[in-house]
């Protein structure tokens, strides 16, 4: 499932990337973002905007498209 199909205050775990853009990828290793990761979802802007995110203590805000990278399941 894609990040942006939880919902604020559910949580979840990263299952992995749907993108070969190693760079990118790379970007969100850097944020905190890694293979099985658990995370939060803080609270989504409405109309597909901007997703807030905590992960390893840290708040995170992705655009809807970069969101759709992280493959995730509902904890």
């Amino acid at each position: 499932m894609k990040l942006r199909e939880l919902k604020a205050g559910e949580s979840g775990v990263v299952t992995g990337f749907s993108t070969s853009d190693a760079a990118y990828r790379q970007q969100l290793l850097r944020m905190g973002f890694t293979k099985n990761a658990s995370f939060k979802v803080v609270r989504k802007a409405p109309l597909g905007g901007p997703i807030e995110v905590e992960v390893r203590g840290s708040r995170v805000v992705l655009r809807s498209d970069e969101a759709d990278v992280l493959e995730v399941d509902r904890k």
